[in-house]
């Protein structure tokens, strides 16, 4: 029996959520997003919950009724409040800019770097040292800030580069004479 799937989802207020044709849509003041659902599982709409139930006893049913009862959370909060990674770039020299829908990065390389801002993304520098990665679709803001992570992503020793302001980098002592 699932633990996760086992809960129903609530809707807040403001939220709508509709399942017509195995399609699952989410409609809030932020935006709107759809999830395919899988033969598996059966999602009922009552009183203000979402509902996620397994269609049988097999394995493939058990395992998808968690995920679909996550995946339908998400969506539900996403269009209510959202989701938002922030990240704090260190090192001398190092900035980002967002320049139309491109975030400019300098970060040590003879190049800047030009990342283009994917549809449905809203990225924010407050200080040139500062990202701010919002949105509706959780895995799309964590896929965003991965990659912007990737560029440069923290090292040991000093501790230059991009992190997450949750993230604690371990530091290394480094050479001794």
């Amino acid at each position: 029996m699932s633990r996760v799937g086992k809960y129903p989802v609530e809707i807040p207020q403001g939220v709508q959520v509709a399942i017509a044709g195995g399609l699952l849509t989410a409609k809030g003041q932020l935006g709107e997003l759809k999830l395919r659902l899988t033969d598996a599982v059966e999602a009922v709409v009552a009183d203000g919950k979402v509902t996620v139930s397994p269609k049988g006893e097999e394995r493939q049913s058990r395992t998808m009724w968690g995920t679909t009862r996550a995946l339908v959370a998400n969506m539900v909060k996403g269009v209510s409040t959202g989701y938002v990674k922030s990240m704090e770039i260190t090192g001398t020299g190092y900035r980002a800019a967002v320049q139309g829908k491109n975030l400019e990065l300098a970060l040590g390389y003879s190049h800047p770097i030009v990342y283009p801002i994917p549809e449905g993304i809203k990225i924010t520098c407050e200080r040139p040292t500062a990202i701010r990665v919002e949105g509706v679709d959780k895995r799309l803001v964590g896929q965003v800030a991965a990659e912007i992570r990737e560029f440069r992503g923290p090292e040991p020793y000093k501790g230059k580069g991009i992190r997450y302001t949750t993230e604690q980098i371990r530091r290394k002592e480094g050479k001794k004479k």
